[in-house]
């Protein structure tokens, strides 16, 4: 009885982790929408949103002495921790983890930084994107693709390298820019701090993978 519950349970998974899959496939084959947005967060033409994600995570902060012989909270080097998920029949569904990381195949010409590179790795076939911002937006300055007040930046990032899963995943592998909008939360801490401390401020936020047109 043991056995056939266990093997019930293991179809179960097998069945649910197909049928996110195929969904995703069918998504990535259908046209993602983000909204209007400002130049300096607007990707090169000849690229197209396939995937969006909603975040929920943390903007790491480290207190650090200023040239005036005070303190305040920095991000450095960039830390986020983000769960990205996408709703699957009403229920949300993970498929992308956020994190910082050194970048394992970079593009050419690219100096990769010994702090790492923000970094995005499909929960489903471990294909990887790593990516540098290279525009941003004060949060709340535009209605559309950035409306909170106080909440980390809206950013463009540009991959700087990219790479298949072990068995030849493609989901993020052809991933060209990543759109952080609609953020929400993980603003730098605004108390007093000793160097050294380190903090983990929540956010959410919608991020949007482009990939070029063929």
């Amino acid at each position: 009885m043991t056995s056939n519950f266990s093997k019930m349970a293991s179809f179960r998974s097998l069945f649910a982790a197909a049928l996110t899959v195929a969904s995703l496939t069918a998504a990535s084959a259908q046209t993602v929408t983000p909204p209007p947005t400002p130049t300096d967060i607007t990707p090169q033409a000849g690229n197209t949103a396939f995937l969006v994600g909603h975040a929920i995570g943390s903007q790491g902060y480290t207190c650090l002495p200023t040239t005036t012989g005070g303190t305040s909270w920095t991000v450095n080097p960039p830390r986020p921790e983000a769960t990205l998920f996408t709703d699957l029949f009403g229920q949300p569904v993970e498929i992308i983890t956020h994190f910082a990381s050194i970048n394992e195949n970079p593009k050419p010409g690219v100096t990769v930084p010994l702090g790492g590179n923000a970094t995005w790795q499909s929960s489903l076939d471990t294909s990887k994107v790593w990516a540098k911002a290279i525009g941003m937006i004060n949060a709340g300055t535009d209605l559309e693709s950035c409306p909170n007040n106080g909440a980390i930046p809206c950013v463009l990032l540009q991959s700087v390298g990219n790479e298949k899963g072990p068995t030849g995943g493609r989901l993020l592998a052809n991933v060209s820019f990543v759109q952080r909008l609609n953020t929400n939360g993980g603003a730098a801490p605004t108390t007093a701090c000793t160097a050294g401390q380190t903090q983990l401020v929540p956010y959410t936020a919608d991020y949007y993978f482009y990939k070029p047109d063929k």
